[in-house]
């Protein structure tokens, strides 16, 4: 009997993570060292229920696609491996002749094919386990970016630059407008919606990520300078904004199995309706707060092709370094060049990047905390694509008679 190789995907989707899973599928059928190649229904979970698809007798209309297709496709999961759970997986591996074992996700997934990875090595069980790297919060080590947050990115920027124009021309109405984005622990996705600018005016005005601590009376003395200045003023929130005492500005408090910190409705409030009402109190204004949570997750209409095509690539190379003996690694995205924009894919261990999250440098955000700076800038803006310029009236005023 041949060998057979298995896929999953982890944790929160992306509007690409289906590229990354065709790739892999591709990769299999074009070799000839794997007979056969499952997929994980909802994940590691599933597959310790033997819950195993055979992707094999999908149509290949289905196959092809799932590059364009959003969320999940195998069902996903966020089950944290436990020691009584390994014995049970190296045994459903066996029981299929499974020798390849590939999983999409983030830091936590990259942990659970570390784990099983490592364990079959210890019981002498020959698994080449790889990692393909997913993520819209673009906090994995060792990639220059991952997959899903160029779209995710553009996603955000987009709704930054329109909400922006709405806020603008609503300025008698409502004074402020705060879009809380994705970003537990670090602020790329918040970053990101600074290419929406292109004069001074434009949305956003102030960016307030993690990496920085939220400062009350300095962002209330900013807002308000902008309010003076433009007549309204556009704040980008990350969810994981801390104060100095490291308090979430979101009051969140629960966390989940990997000990992440929970925030949309299983933690409280949030950082956009507490910074809204922070303003409010401060100054009367009103304003709006736009919490978009996991809808970037699955935006495939906002999708950048060059992240469907880095997705799909990082499933294919995950197979190929498999069948070379590499195991124990998770591909990587590797940039070559800024301008023109060009990448290479490699590989990093597991070890370096499981429950780690890989925060913006400290000089992609300003002194102040309140935006990005120009480095921040060049390397954003080749992943987004293109970025829309929106017109605005003269305003040619008759004069009164």
């Amino acid at each position: 009997m041949n060998n057979n190789a298995v896929i999953g995907q982890s944790g929160g989707p992306t509007s690409v993570i289906n590229a990354s899973l065709a790739g892999v599928i591709d990769g299999v059928f074009s070799s000839r060292e794997i007979d056969s190649v499952y997929g994980m229904n909802y994940g590691i979970e599933g597959f310790m229920n033997e819950q195993l698809i055979d992707l094999g007798r999908e149509k290949p209309d289905v196959l092809a696609g799932l590059r364009h297709t959003p969320s999940s496709a195998l069902g996903s999961s966020r089950h944290k491996l436990t020691e009584d759970d390994l014995p049970v997986i190296l045994k459903i591996l066996e029981k299929y002749n499974i020798r390849y074992f590939f999983l999409i996700g983030g830091n936590d997934t990259m942990d659970t094919i570390n784990r099983v990875e490592r364990y079959c090595r210890e019981k002498g069980y020959d698994l080449k386990g790889i990692g393909i790297p997913k993520t819209v919060d673009n906090d994995l080590f060792g990639t220059d970016h991952t997959p899903g947050f160029p779209s995710a990115a553009r996603y955000n920027m987009l709704s930054v630059a329109q909400s922006g124009v709405l806020a603008r021309d609503m300025q008698k109405v409502d004074k402020f407008v705060i879009y809380q984005t994705i970003g537990r622990d670090a602020g790329w996705l918040a970053a990101a919606t600074a290419l929406a600018k292109r004069k001074d005016s434009d949305a956003p005005h102030l960016i307030y990520c993690p990496e920085k601590s939220f400062h009350k009376d300095q962002f209330l003395e900013d807002a308000e300078k902008c309010i003076n200045t433009y007549g309204w003023v556009s704040i980008v929130v990350s969810e994981g904004l801390l104060y100095p005492d490291g308090t979430p500005v979101s009051a969140a408090q629960e966390k989940d199995a990997f000990n992440n910190r929970e925030f949309g409705a299983m933690g409280g409030s949030s950082v956009g309706l507490n910074v809204h009402r922070i303003l409010h109190d401060a100054t009367g204004a009103r304003g709006e707060f736009q919490i978009t949570e996991s809808l970037n997750m699955c935006a495939v209409d906002r999708a950048v092709p060059l992240d469907v095509e880095e997705a799909y690539g990082c499933g294919k190379e995950a197979v190929r370094l498999a069948l070379t003996g590499e195991s124990g690694s998770m591909v990587t995205i590797d940039r070559v060049s800024d301008n023109p924009y060009r990448i290479a894919y490699g590989r990093t261990a597991l070890s370096g990047v499981a429950v780690r999250a890989k925060a913006m440098p400290e000089n992609y955000i300003n002194e102040r905390g309140n935006f990005v700076t120009d480095e921040c800038i060049r390397y954003l803006r080749p992943l987004v694509g293109d970025i829309p310029e929106y017109v605005t009236l003269e305003k040619h005023f008759v004069e009164s008679k």
